[in-house]
């Protein structure tokens, strides 16, 4: 947290790594002393618990995808770039610090699919999906819709993996994610040949 945080950056900073590290039933006490707030004003920022959670996991959520996802214009083929995003997360789930896709995590946690951080947890997981969706386009994939999917689900287990057995994946993400590509003919220049219109 930065020297000069308000007290709702603060809120939102320890939200964030509560709720990733310990879950989003952690209670409002611990949540409030991790801040530093009180809680008289955590409700004066926030209507609710619930409204907190949505709002924390939305705040970290583009960082968390700025971790995974290839820079804009990195020159790669589109099976460079969306191989990049299991090799992200390899490095992710190599360390200490891993706790599972937080998105994945919240929302099962909710159960309640309209829970205001589980509207906010599927926006997220579905900007994934529509990133490898755009790559799967942009290298002439027969059915992109369908593989981008198989690929978010690849994704997931892979985190869940890493969480349930408690060690680094090894590589077994990005084999899994390059065998779909493999199937899908989704080769290293495909990308090259649909930009060159071949």
């Amino acid at each position: 947290m930065t020297t000069h945080a308000t007290p709702r950056e603060r809120l939102l900073d320890a939200a964030g790594d509560l709720f990733y590290r310990d879950g989003v039933n952690i209670g409002v006490d611990a949540l409030c002393k991790a801040a530093g707030v009180s809680k008289k004003s955590m409700y004066q920022l926030f209507r609710s618990k619930d409204e907190l959670i949505a709002e924390s996991l939305a705040s970290h959520g583009p960082a968390y995808q700025t971790l995974l996802l290839p820079e804009t214009g990195d020159g790669g083929s589109p099976r460079a770039r969306i191989l990049t995003v299991f090799e992200h997360q390899d490095q992710l789930a190599a360390g200490g610090d891993f706790f599972g896709c937080p998105f994945v995590s919240t929302a099962v946690e909710l159960k309640n699919p309209e829970h205001p951080g589980s509207v906010v947890a599927r926006h997220f997981k579905q900007r994934l999906t529509d990133f490898f969706q755009a790559e799967l386009i942009a290298a002439g994939a027969g059915d992109p819709q369908t593989l981008a999917v198989q690929l978010t689900m690849v994704f997931d287990g892979a985190s869940a993996r890493a969480v349930v057995r408690a060690q680094a994946l090894g590589g077994a993400g990005v084999a899994m994610a390059a065998v779909l590509l493999d199937a899908a003919d989704v080769r290293a220049e495909a990308g090259v040949k649909a930009q060159a219109g071949v």
